[in-house]
């Protein structure tokens, strides 16, 4: 009788938890995006903002590197042009810079809590955060005017957009940390 009892606990739990992350990430430009990437970790962030914002940020980061690592094996492929050469070169170090602040992003994020300068450290996390956007951006601006095969442009795009999509869901959820 008790499993049940405690089975039936534990889905109200996760059901309670699931609902404040879609709460949550109905405050972000991408609700549906949010939701996808955060609710497998439901059972982790049960309904605390600052567990929410660190695995958002986390996630985001994983994602960088995965990122830089399909941009850096694009640079292996034979017969690209010296300007699809030169934008993919670009893009791994926008995208390098971005994992630094993303990095930056989530030390300034863990001493949030312990500190006495509490609107400083959200006003660099908010600082490291938009920078990753921008070097983000960065990246996809590059093929204004250039000819680059369609292999290159879309997987760029696809995994530049991603990161930006999650990158943004991070400085909205940010906003709602109590700081």
């Amino acid at each position: 009788m008790q499993t049940i009892s405690a089975a039936t606990t534990n889905k109200a739990c996760l059901k309670t938890y699931k609902k404040f992350i879609k709460s949550a990430c109905n405050s972000t430009t991408y609700p549906k995006v949010c939701y996808k990437a955060l609710s497998p970790s439901a059972s982790a962030i049960k309904t605390d903002t600052d567990k929410l914002c660190s695995i958002a940020l986390s996630f985001t980061l994983n994602a960088t590197y995965n990122a830089s690592s399909s941009i850096d094996s694009l640079s292996k492929m034979k017969g690209l042009s010296p300007s699809e050469k030169q934008i993919i070169n670009d893009c791994a170090e926008t995208t390098g810079e971005a994992i630094y602040e993303l990095e930056n992003s989530l030390k300034a994020l863990a001493n949030l809590q312990g500190s006495d300068h509490k609107a400083d450290e959200m006003s660099d996390l908010k600082t490291w955060v938009s920078a990753a956007l921008t070097d983000e951006y960065t990246c996809t601006d590059e093929f204004d005017g250039q000819k680059v095969s369609k292999v290159v442009k879309n997987t760029i795009k696809k995994k530049v957009l991603n990161l930006a999509k999650l990158t943004s869901i991070c400085l909205a959820l940010f906003n709602l940390l109590e700081y």
